[in-house]
């Protein structure tokens, strides 16, 4: 009896100091709790709010990069003589940087395409290729098989690709009395462009007068299979010594009627980038008709 009265009482004795303890503590942890509540919720505010404004400004100037001039007006500036008076929207997407290539999405009408073809068709011959020492039209057939003519934009009466030079012209920032004459070109079934280069090496070459900065495609009709425009060497790859040329791999752009593919042969420092080789896909299906404007460091003459 005496231990289990013991037990009890020890039990008892043992309870009693919990509760007092409890109560002590509570008196002293309390302010405790609710700092650390406090500092906590406070965080938790600030942070979220912070988080909030850089998703909001991110997505702020996501849309500032799709569209300018959506949720403001803006006013322009006084021009130079030979500025504009409003302002221009050309929308286009970055292809890569390497090359510096852009996309121009519905560049020029169907309509328009259509008229550029018709000025083309009754004079094409088959394309020719600026041949390297040691180079012959025999030992190089078979690397470019389209058919083409030049035209220049004052000779096409229709006036359509006086309006498509300028704006090149203006996308391009490259002056209209620096591009050569239209190459218009036309891709059957199983025709293609190795890929090359629009730049000549003086190297390869021999002495230039002037040297090609810009190469600016616009997509005269859609093609159903084939036909793509191909940088081989984009972003540094296949870059090893062992690629063949007559192959059509890397970045490639779908031919869509009405849309302008730019790309930049030059560095910004002059020399020939060599991620610029590029190419044209065999047609497969359809045909591909295309308007090349070649843009070049110094004034062509007519």
């Amino acid at each position: 009896m005496r231990a289990g009265g013991g037990d009890r009482a020890r039990c008892e004795v043992r309870g009693k100091p919990i509760r007092q303890s409890w109560s002590s503590k509570s008196k002293i942890e309390l302010p405790v709790v609710v700092l650390a509540c406090s500092f906590f919720f406070l965080a938790g505010f600030y942070g979220s709010s912070l988080l909030a404004q850089d998703v909001s400004g991110a997505g702020a100037r996501a849309r500032a990069l799709e569209s300018v001039g959506d949720e403001r007006d803006y006013v322009p500036l006084p021009r130079g003589e030979t500025g504009d008076d409003s302002f221009v929207s050309i929308p286009f997407q970055v292809l890569s940087w390497g090359p510096r290539a852009l996309y121009f999405p519905n560049f020029a009408t169907a309509e328009q395409c259509q008229s550029i073809i018709k000025v083309a068709k009754t004079g094409l011959k088959p394309s020719t290729l600026a041949l390297r020492k040691g180079e012959t039209a025999e030992n190089t057939k078979g690397i470019r098989t389209s058919s083409g003519m030049f035209v220049s934009a004052s000779e096409d009466k229709t006036g359509t690709l006086d309006i498509i030079e300028e704006k090149i012209a203006r996308v391009t920032m490259l002056p209209r009395e620096h591009g050569e004459a239209f190459n218009v070109l036309r891709y059957e079934i199983g025709q293609r462009y190795n890929s090359h280069y629009d730049a000549f090496s003086p190297v390869e070459y021999g002495p230039q007068k002037s040297q090609r900065v810009a190469s600016f495609l616009l997509y005269l009709s859609d093609v159903e299979e084939g036909g793509e425009t191909v940088f081989p060497f984009e972003n540094g790859i296949n870059m090893d010594g062992t690629y063949d040329f007559q192959q059509c791999v890397g970045l490639k752009v779908k031919p869509r009627q009405g849309d302008g593919l730019l790309f930049y042969s030059l560095l910004p420092n002059g020399t020939i980038d060599p991620t610029s080789l590029h190419g044209s896909c065999p047609v497969i299906k359809g045909e591909k008709w295309v308007a090349t404007k070649w843009i070049r460091d110094q004034v062509q003459d007519d």
